[in-house]
């Protein structure tokens, strides 16, 4: 059996289905690969073999996005910050002091765009709707920012992949991989190095809450 044989087996309603937990999960808080299931959904549209729509994929994203987002934004208000330390003692790695403070400084000088551009900042995504929950953000202020930061974010992302998977196709028949390559090559080092940067800024921020626990505790 061939992969396009493997994927044509698969019902796209079941694609719109994983999309829409995914990013829906991921949204509520936990870190799951929203993105990267999202691009791939993408990319199967792009295939006209496939009965993936590109419309089915942007919209299962929109909606698992504004929904997780919104879900989480209820649990965030009702249990507050204290849901960040259990979350630092439990997961270190994702909501650690350095995580949880460089999200409150975003949204201490973002506000609601912090909820509107986390979409696209791989730890904001997971952050948003609890923090903001959790922070008393209004709301209809929230409501706004994760539905119009979904439809930018999960419609945007996946009709430029569609495109650009139809674009590949097109091109890959006259041209070599180098290309191809290249720009995969382009946007990996433009993804790890705004991973670095944000590393570093955790990185510093857990710095200093270890340095203001030490001063207390001494």
């Amino acid at each position: 059996m061939t992969v396009v044989s493997l994927l044509q087996a698969i019902p796209p309603l079941t694609v719109y289905l994983v999309v829409g937990a995914v990013v829906g999960v991921e949204s509520l808080g936990v870190p799951l690969p929203g993105e990267i299931v999202l691009v791939t959904a993408a990319l199967m549209s792009s295939h006209h073999e496939l009965a993936v729509n590109p419309v089915g994929v942007g919209a299962a994203g929109v909606i698992g996005a504004a929904v997780g987002d919104s879900i989480g934004y209820a649990v965030g208000r009702r249990l507050g910050m204290p849901l960040f330390d259990w979350l630092g003692r439990r997961f270190p790695k994702h909501f650690g002091p350095g995580h949880v403070a460089f999200a409150e400084r975003l949204f201490d000088r973002w506000g609601a765009r912090a909820v509107f551009f986390g979409r696209f900042i791989a730890l904001l995504r997971i952050f948003a709707g609890p923090l903001a929950g959790a922070l008393k953000m209004r709301y209809r202020r929230f409501l706004v920012a994760n539905v119009s930061g979904a439809i930018c974010w999960a419609g945007g992302t996946t009709a430029l992949i569609y495109f650009a998977g139809v674009a590949a196709e097109r091109w890959l028949t006259r041209f070599s991989w180098i290309a191809l390559v290249v720009a995969v090559v382009a946007g990996a080092i433009a993804a790890a190095l705004l991973r670095e940067r944000t590393s570093r800024a955790i990185a510093e921020l857990e710095a200093e809450h270890a340095a203001k626990s030490g001063s207390a505790t001494g």
